[in-house]
């Protein structure tokens, strides 16, 4: 599991079996966890964190979507 960027003590990764799902990423912090689609910042799941941190998590996605976008594609591409 990648771990791409680590900001505010939230952790953003993805898990070496997700390469047949859309690109996207998960996102922990404590106990909780969210997935967020890197198509359009969608929040695919979210597991206890509050609104305010959800905010957070989509736009630190958005600002380095394209970062995470390459990060998906080496990491799968050597897989496929």
């Amino acid at each position: 599991m990648p771990t791409i960027l680590r900001s505010n003590g939230y952790r953003f990764f993805f898990y070496s079996a997700d390469g047949d799902e859309p690109a996207h990423v998960h996102v922990v912090k404590g106990d909780c966890e969210a997935k967020v689609w890197l198509s359009d910042g969608a929040v695919a799941l979210n597991l206890g964190f509050s609104a305010r941190d959800l905010r957070e998590i989509v736009r630190n996605t958005r600002e380095q979507r394209d970062a995470f976008l390459e990060a998906w594609n080496d990491y799968f591409a050597d897989r496929g």
